[in-house]
């Protein structure tokens, strides 16, 4: 495993373009390549992201460029030679994406599309955030990379699902058939501060009623398992499957393989949050997934990577996060 040399030129560094740049795992992805050196071109048209979270890459005004635009309707660019291009726009919660339930497949075809033509004009390293939904509700455990999945293509989750595995099989054939260098990492259950409160996953939800003295919501009989990995090794696995070599043609996964049932998270938010655990039973949406958690056999063996923060130790970081949003928000409202 190598990780390749990054280009440099004359006068500035790298130039990478992220889509999805104001959200909750673009502007991470902004900050470490900001600090790591890299000319940052950030798109977002804004309709689940958050400024906010482009707070430090904005305050660079030399290196990073900001860009509200929609990817779907193919938006200009500075002209700049781009070295890589990272493709992270979507909706990724349900809520999102069942209420921008077109505008998801859009992002996720058409989108796809326009910037890796964009890769291709450039000849830039390309890199597309699947998702580990395009195993759908799984009937192997834990998931490789190899499993073709289990997908409903009609139901209530279907706009997400579908589209990202279109987005995967049209970064395939640009491969395939015009030889782009192109990486698809499937991202699992990732946290951490940024997140919305009102993002409608399961971590935010039940740090922001555990934070309002609200019993916890869970859906279904709460056995169901999900593995979490925190933002920041989230973001260096995603690094090193652009910057190491033998990555291209790839799809890894990027994930956490220890997997907590809805009940324990619940358990373990309201420890750390401070509060009785009461929880309220509702029933389990649609096509929700019983069982998910990725094998990071190639993640290893490739990149040599692993998720190293405890969940514990994450989560407070993030509850941390929500509090001072929760006292931001309480200031503002005065």
């Amino acid at each position: 495993m190598t990780r390749v040399q990054e280009k440099s030129f004359s006068g500035h560094a790298s130039v990478s373009l992220v889509t999805g740049a104001a959200g909750f795992l673009g502007s991470h992805l902004v900050d470490r390549l900001l600090s790591k050196g890299h000319q940052v071109v950030g798109i977002d048209n804004l309709s689940t992201g958050n400024p906010e979270n482009l707070k430090n890459a904005l305050s660079d005004k030399k290196k990073f460029h900001f860009i509200q635009a929609d990817v779907t309707l193919n938006p200009e660019l500075p002209e700049l030679k781009y070295d890589y291009i990272w493709h992270l726009a979507s909706p990724a919660s349900p809520v999102d994406y069942r209420r921008l339930s077109i505008e998801t497949l859009l992002v996720n075809s058409a989108g796809t599309k326009n910037i890796l033509d964009i890769a291709l004009r450039h000849k830039a390293k390309f890199l597309l955030a699947s998702t580990s939904e395009v195993y759908g509700d799984p009937l192997v455990h834990p998931q490789k990379e190899d499993y073709w999945g289990n997908v409903n293509p009609i139901g209530e989750r279907a706009c997400y699902d579908e589209s990202k595995r279109f987005a995967e099989a049209l970064t395939t054939e640009y491969r395939r058939r015009f030889g782009l260098d192109a990486r698809i990492i499937r991202i699992f259950n990732t946290y951490g501060p940024r997140m919305r409160i009102q993002d409608g996953r399961v971590i935010p939800n039940f740090i922001s009623q555990a934070l309002r003295g609200e019993p916890l919501t869970v859906y279904g009989n709460g056995n169901q398992t999900r593995s979490f990995v925190y933002i920041d090794n989230e973001v260096e696995g995603i690094m090193r499957a652009m910057f190491y070599e033998n990555t291209d043609g790839e799809v890894i996964n990027i994930g956490n393989p220890q997997e907590y049932t809805i009940l324990e998270v619940a358990r373990i938010v309201a420890q750390l949050c401070r509060v009785e655990l009461n929880i309220i039973y509702e029933s389990l949406p649609s096509d929700d997934p019983t069982r998910r958690s990725p094998d990071l056999s190639k993640a290893r063996a490739l990149l040599g990577w692993k998720p190293s923060i405890p969940f514990e130790i994450g989560l407070t970081k993030t509850i941390d996060y929500f509090v001072q949003r929760k006292l931001k928000d309480q200031v503002s409202k005065k």
